[in-house]
């Protein structure tokens, strides 16, 4: 059974997440501005922070071959930001709290899809009977399934308070221009409710899990990131 990632996989990590945080502080193209390029770069930061220290726990570090290539690659995405910086973020203190905690759910339910994603080709692997060494190196499915719940239920509770307090924050969301976002996150939350209830009261596992997970985290990238996509690169 795999274990918890050792000493100096942490540290080492942790000075990557280090070195991404100094490349978002210093750097002059990578001062916040609410951008595509620096909120890829934030989200790439803060989801190889969580990493490190879910790996401390729990057996996750085979995700590393997609968490730190994702954040190297948000680092070189902050140096490009396309839009211009329009400064600081002003926000009140419910509207900082709903921010927050939308990118922790939306890290951790990150972290959740990429696991969706090993537990997908462990079990196709398994099912033609070809288990590779990278396949024979991961833990033992029961262990993998287990490790996808505890992420989607943490990232639940985070993404059902950042949508509170989203929603105490709203007044028209039309006029707010933050429509598909909270429509597509409404409709993720859903999915991920139905999840869990299905997972505890029908014992739903395996592929269904898998497909149920990665459709959640999909309509979330849709909200998250959707809208710059197409004011900063088409539109623009």
């Amino acid at each position: 059974m795999a274990q918890p990632a050792s000493r100096w996989d942490v540290y080492i990590g942790a000075a990557a997440v280090l070195a991404h945080i100094v490349s978002l502080i210093l750097l002059p193209a990578a001062g916040w501005a609410p951008s595509l390029f620096s909120a890829i770069s934030l989200a790439t930061g803060l989801i190889a922070g969580l990493f490190i220290l879910v790996c401390l726990t729990r057996p996750l570090s085979s995700l590393g071959l997609v968490v730190f290539p994702l954040a190297a690659a948000g680092v070189l995405g902050g140096l490009q930001v396309l839009s211009p910086v329009t400064g600081p973020l002003a926000t009140g203190g419910v509207l900082l709290g709903h921010i927050i905690l939308s990118m922790l759910a939306y890290a951790i339910l990150f972290l959740a899809a990429a696991q969706a994603v090993l537990l997908a080709v462990q079990d196709h692997c398994l099912r033609q009977h070809r288990p590779n060494g990278f396949i024979r190196s991961l833990p033992p499915v029961q262990t993998m399934e287990t490790v996808l719940f505890e992420l989607i239920t943490l990232g639940f509770i985070l993404l059902s308070l950042a949508l509170l307090l989203g929603l105490g924050n709203l007044q028209d969301m039309f006029a707010q221009q933050v429509a598909h976002k909270t429509i597509l996150s409404t409709l993720a939350w859903m999915l991920f409710a139905g999840l869990l209830w299905g997972r505890w009261q029908l014992g739903w596992r395996g592929r269904t899990a898998i497909r149920w997970t990665l459709s959640g985290f999909g309509l979330l990238l849709l909200a998250y990131f959707g809208s710059k996509v197409v004011l900063e690169l088409i539109l623009s």
